[in-house]
């Protein structure tokens, strides 16, 4: 449940976007980037979101269903437009986003209302984003649709910390609280969990988030890797796996889809966390982020297994 847009990433590597002179059009917002990337992973999967009532909305619907994501809970919204979104590409690790959401994406209009909470109850695995919390009546939506699960194994609230989609960081540090003591599973960055629990050490963010009540924190490292914490007392260190990167803004996701796909599978914590790292790093290396999500044989191929 969350973000939906249309990427627009230049062709040209290393240059501002005043002289990028062409683009390669990619469906992308993070929520939609996690599910394509389970379904690429042999997972059935949907995204709750809306589009706005213009040409780009069949396009998300059509790119959807391409990637074997259920696209029938996609909603319109008959005045806003969807949302597009630019991207800079300076490898190894400078990315600016230029993100077209004003006055606000139709994303951020899903009201309580329209959800269908016994079927979100009861799906095996929900996916809440922090974008979501930021503006109402997103906020209310999605906190009543992780009230709804009811703190059901597996509902996994990703940190997702954008500080130009909010006010206040303390606004962003007071709902995502509120958000991850609904949820069994967070994961997110160590940045984007300054609001949450402060400036911590990657153990002591992942301490923090499980003191807030899940089961299971996700701390992501980008370039030195990932560590994962559980209730069970295990700590899962994986160091980065070094690839030739192109494009990094889709490898969040793509670990996203991954984490999704070996907590589906029952996989031990460190056999789960290897494999997303995995998948990071394949999709790091690409340039489209929902477009090149990988496959579990490339992944394996990459961990060796």
């Amino acid at each position: 449940m969350g973000r939906v847009g249309v990427d627009l990433y230049p062709e040209q590597i290393g240059v501002p976007l005043a002289e990028v002179r062409t683009f390669r059009k990619l469906l992308g917002g993070s929520a939609t980037n996690v599910a394509v990337a389970a379904a690429r992973l042999g997972r059935r999967s949907g995204v709750i979101t809306k589009v706005g009532d213009d040409p780009f909305g069949p396009y998300v619907r059509q790119a959807m269903e391409g990637f074997g994501v259920d696209p029938s809970r996609v909603g319109t919204h008959p005045s806003l437009r969807t949302p597009v979104v630019f991207c800079e590409i300076f490898p190894p690790d400078h990315f600016p986003l230029l993100f077209y959401r004003e006055p606000t994406a139709p994303d951020m209009t899903l009201e309580p209302g329209e959800l269908d909470l016994e079927e979100i109850a009861s799906v095996p695995l929900f996916w809440t984003t922090g974008t979501g919390l930021s503006a109402e009546p997103s906020r209310a939506a999605t906190l009543a649709a992780l009230e709804a699960r009811g703190r059901r194994a597996i509902t996994v609230h990703d940190l997702d910390y954008r500080p130009m989609f909010w006010g206040a960081e303390a606004d962003a540090g007071r709902y995502g609280r509120e958000a991850v003591q609904r949820a069994t599973v967070a994961v997110g960055g160590r940045t984007e969990a300054v609001p949450l629990v402060g400036e911590r050490s990657p153990s002591e963010t992942a301490k923090a988030l499980l003191e807030l009540g899940v089961e299971l924190a996700v701390v992501k490292l980008g370039p030195e890797g990932v560590l994962a914490a559980n209730r069970a007392g295990e700590e899962v260190t994986e160091a980065p796996i070094p690839v030739e990167v192109v494009n990094g803004l889709g490898a969040g996701d793509a670990f996203g889809g991954a984490l999704c796909h070996g907590l589906l599978s029952g996989w031990e914590l460190g056999r789960t966390i290897r494999f997303a790292n995995a998948a990071g790093a394949i999709v790091a290396s690409r340039l489209g982020c929902a477009d090149d999500m990988p496959t579990e044989e490339e992944v394996d191929a990459l961990c060796g297994a």
